[in-house]
């Protein structure tokens, strides 16, 4: 507690910043605390690659369906009880994992952990609470950049801190039991150290349960279309599963069964939460731009899914291109992921500076294609530091993407924004399994870790793409927000001064 006090004496809207992305981060240390152990593990359970690369992946899968339905949770019920709540749930399934003997009980307890992932979500709407709008990006940056280092303070802090407590090859078990631990201690004390709203304020909950709810016909198409890649890239995971050999291709017919149920029920929800839409009724939220949930939702399915997948590509990229050490290799493809805490803000603080925050993301894209269309081409006859300099500037425009497209996520609609912020959030992770699964397609004897050429490409390509959609837009300037400007925007057609 005597560490926390700091944090908790600090008054008003940054206290709130604070703790939430204190919350954020214990949320992604425990998420990703299976990684620094991942070879003591195999070694001391005696499983093989493929089973480690198993559970890896299903460390990552609920996450995608979870950030969605988080959101949804969380426009009804507010971000303090889902934060709290979230965290002292993860100590369950984390000691699970952490007193696990067998390989089953490890792939059930990490795929419950990946419904942790689904923290960031929440985050994002509480400090959209506390925040004004020509604050935003600055602050989700902030809060977006501290929390996501906590996958790196996991690879950093829990094996020495494990080793310090237990020697020995069972030792992995207290670092992460204890990681656990701690995040529920926190989660509990979050219950009672913020608000959701500021004083004199009332959280503003969405007016119906279910699914998103959307403003028009053509509005209600788009969000089906974005349910359906949703069950799709569980499916790709599943698949690479039964490629691995941990499921048999019966296994993996059920599972596919399984998510084209889910896939269905996904839409169904849509269609029942929209049915006045439908009907050419006008909804009971007002109106807002489901545009730009869609191209936010594909600006972060491009930034944050390369980040996804480049992270953990790098070490042994550079290892086989420049023909490095691994520890080498590993400082090396730092430079990617080290940025972070510099450059995701920095993105968020532009797009405050700037009188179009479209125009930040867009450009912000652009430099992703450019940057990577360039690693495309790079090979081991370029000099190192160059290649490390051409990642760091790839990096710059990769998270400060992801910041720029948190500036905006807050802004479109405020009551329904928890679950805006979980549709564009699983978009992330979408593409990271989109991306990866690239290259596990594409890896032989040629290409051991998959076609990185192509993948660069791949990026690039999507990058361009969703930059010339950012000109749909709304051209929101810094004093207005965009659910405000398309109210203000309404009224006036209304009141016959708009045509």
């Amino acid at each position: 507690m005597s560490l926390l006090r700091p944090l908790l004496s600090v008054r008003g809207k940054y206290r709130v910043l604070h703790l939430t992305t204190l919350a954020f981060f214990l949320s992604f240390v425990v998420w990703f605390n299976f990684a620094p152990f991942s070879v003591a593990i195999g070694k001391d359970l005696g499983l093989q690659p493929g089973q480690l690369a198993t559970i890896g992946l299903c460390n990552l899968a609920l996450t995608i369906p979870a950030r969605v339905f988080i959101g949804r949770l969380l426009d009804q019920f507010g971000p303090r009880r889902l934060f709290g709540g979230l965290l002292l749930f993860a100590v369950v399934p984390n000691t699970v994992f952490a007193l696990a003997h067998s390989f089953t009980v490890l792939v059930c307890a990490r795929l419950a952990l990946g419904i942790v992932g689904a923290g960031f979500v929440v985050g994002i709407r509480m400090v959209s609470e506390w925040f004004d709008h020509d604050e935003m990006g600055t602050v989700e940056g902030m809060y977006g950049g501290w929390g996501n280092f906590g996958s790196a303070a996991a690879a950093l802090g829990l094996p020495p801190l494990a080793l310090a407590i237990v020697s020995g090859p069972e030792s992995w078990r207290w670092g992460i039991g204890l990681s656990g631990l701690v995040a529920a201690a926190y989660g509990l004390l979050y219950l009672f150290a913020v608000d959701d709203t500021p004083p004199g304020r009332q959280f503003e909950r969405a007016r119906r349960k279910g699914a998103l709810q959307v403003t028009s016909r053509g509005a209600v198409l788009g969000l089906v279309a974005l349910q359906l890649p949703i069950p799709a890239a569980l499916g790709l995971v599943a698949y690479r599963v039964e490629r691995v050999g941990v499921i048999s291709s019966t296994g993996l017919l059920v599972a596919w069964l399984a998510l084209a149920a889910f896939g269905l029920y996904l839409v169904a929800t849509a269609l029942r939460a929209n049915r006045s839409a439908l009907a050419g009724e006008a909804p009971l939220d007002g109106h807002y731009s489901f545009a730009s949930v869609a191209i936010l939702s594909l600006a972060y399915f491009v930034t944050f899914g390369a980040e996804l997948t480049v992270v953990s590509l790098l070490p042994t990229f550079f290892a086989t291109t420049f023909a490095l050490k691994i520890t080498a290799a590993g400082a090396a493809g730092s430079a990617f992921a080290f940025t972070n805490l510099v450059t995701r803000p920095a993105g968020g603080i532009v797009s405050d500076a700037s009188r179009s925050r479209r125009a930040v993301l867009a450009t912000l894209l652009a430099g992703t294609a450019v940057t990577f269309v360039a690693l495309s081409a790079l090979s081991g006859s370029w000099p190192l530091a160059a290649g490390i300099a051409l990642v760091a500037a790839a990096s710059v425009f990769v998270q400060g993407g992801n910041g720029a497209v948190f500036a905006m996520v807050p802004l479109v609609k405020r009551s329904v924004g928890g679950q805006i912020a979980g549709i564009a959030g699983s978009y992330g992770n979408i593409g990271g399994v989109l991306f990866s699964f690239l290259l596990f397609q594409t890896a032989d004897a040629a290409h051991p870790i998959g076609d990185t050429r192509l993948l660069f490409l791949m990026i690039a390509t999507a990058a361009a793409v969703v930059a010339v959609l950012c000109r749909w837009l709304p051209a929101s300037e810094k004093d207005l927000d965009l659910d405000d400007e398309l109210d203000l925007l309404q009224a006036g057609e209304s009141a016959g001064l708009v045509r």
